[in-house]
């Protein structure tokens, strides 16, 4: 016997498991035992290479066929401890499809792949402070944006006109630089190109190669009617220019409203508050109401008392998403003498003898329900 563990046993399958159950065994295993996840440690890495070369045999039907006849005697599989395992061929023959993506690259995939020249660029965020009429029926303002745009004289290229962008030296053109740890091959971005797989060698005049530049934009924008603090509007391809062609990023213009001297935003209604003397709201009048197109004209009821709430419809704010417009809520306040003369102390005094309980009908309630309450404490 050569001490060998069973390789049905190494990956934790059955004799009976399918091919894809095996592949699936054994992914499940690479990932866990990866070197990288696993730095320093000589247990993982063994462990690592013993269930790599059970996958090697059992992944194949006619080696497999041979391991259920002979086991270990069969002879003629390849010991995960040989130089030779460690070589790409041998290597990268198992993982090859076994793993995509991130994966692949990782375990010394030949498929090299590039990083796309083309960028993306960055969206934006401008914060956009406008007036509280401006939120309620909308407006159109114009922005001035920093940002980076595309350069005019070598056309977002970065290579000054008339030349071309170059080869990478480092990584010839692949994007991708290999260095090899342990027994496996591991493929990074190459840090020459940030993986790009070209240079510029002769930079453009105006960008210094960069292929943008920082410049500011005036930009139109339509604020709908019915905004609020906190609304973001966005304005496609307003952003960053992209890198060697790639599409612009967007512009998010966040909105705050600022604040009124005399209404308040309630949703889409609109709340102010009026104040009124003793008198109009005793007798009554005819009042100049302000609301957000200009003042109005309002009936105040005779007896009108301190805290009346009156509605005006379709005084209010639009509503951004239809339906629309709110209602504005008059708030009355009744306002008390704090400073009388001696002949408006006099006159008031008179008012008051004057006065019956119907004059007060709150009060006369109240005292009504003074009166039974203290009548109820003394039986």
């Amino acid at each position: 016997m050569n001490g060998k563990r069973d390789y049905y046993e190494i990956l934790e399958v059955s004799r009976g498991a399918s091919q894809e159950e095996i592949k699936r065994a054994f992914r499940k295993l690479a990932v866990k035992l990866h070197p990288d996840k696993n730095p320093g440690d000589k247990k993982a890495e063994d462990k690592f290479k013993e269930a790599a070369e059970a996958y090697e045999v059992l992944s194949d039907t006619d080696k497999r066929a041979r391991y259920d006849q002979f086991g270990h005697s069969a002879g003629g599989f390849r010991d995960a401890g040989a130089a030779g395992f460690g070589g790409a061929a041998g290597f990268e023959d198992i993982f090859r499809d076994l793993f995509d993506g991130p994966f692949g690259d990782m375990f010394g995939s030949q498929r090299r792949r590039r990083r796309s020249a083309a960028q993306r660029g960055s969206d934006l965020r401008y914060n956009l402070e406008i007036d509280f009429e401006q939120a309620a029926f909308g407006a159109t303002l114009q922005i001035r944006v920093p940002k980076l745009v595309g350069c005019e004289g070598c056309s977002g290229s970065g290579s000054k006109p008339g030349t071309e962008p170059s080869s990478c030296p480092q990584c010839g053109g692949s994007g991708s630089v290999s260095m090899r740890q342990g027994f496996f091959e591991i493929r990074r971005t190459c840090p020459h190109c940030q993986g790009q797989g070209r240079v510029i060698t002769n930079p453009c005049h105006d960008c210094k190669g960069q292929g943008r530049l920082r410049k500011v934009k005036t930009l139109s924008v339509q604020i709908p009617a019915g905004v609020d603090t906190g609304s973001r509007l966005r304005l496609t391809g307003e952003g960053e220019s992209g890198v060697s062609g790639g599409s612009p990023g967007d512009l998010y213009v966040v909105l705050e409203v600022r604040e009124h001297p005399i209404f308040e935003r309630s949703d889409s209604d609109v709340v102010c508050q009026v104040p009124i003397t003793i008198v109009q709201a005793t007798l009554g009048e005819e009042i100049e109401v302000p609301t957000l197109e200009g003042p109005i004209k309002m009936k105040i009821p005779a007896g009108t008392q301190n805290g009346k709430l009156f509605r005006l419809r379709n005084r209010g704010v639009a509503s951004l998403n239809g339906g629309g417009r709110g209602d504005q809520l008059v708030h009355i306040v009744v306002e008390i003498p704090s400073k009388l003369n001696a002949r408006q102390k006099d006159l008031l005094r008179k008012f008051g003898e004057a006065s019956s309980a119907d004059t007060n009908p709150m009060g006369k309630g109240f005292l009504k329900q003074m009166k039974d309450l203290f009548s109820a404490g003394d039986s």
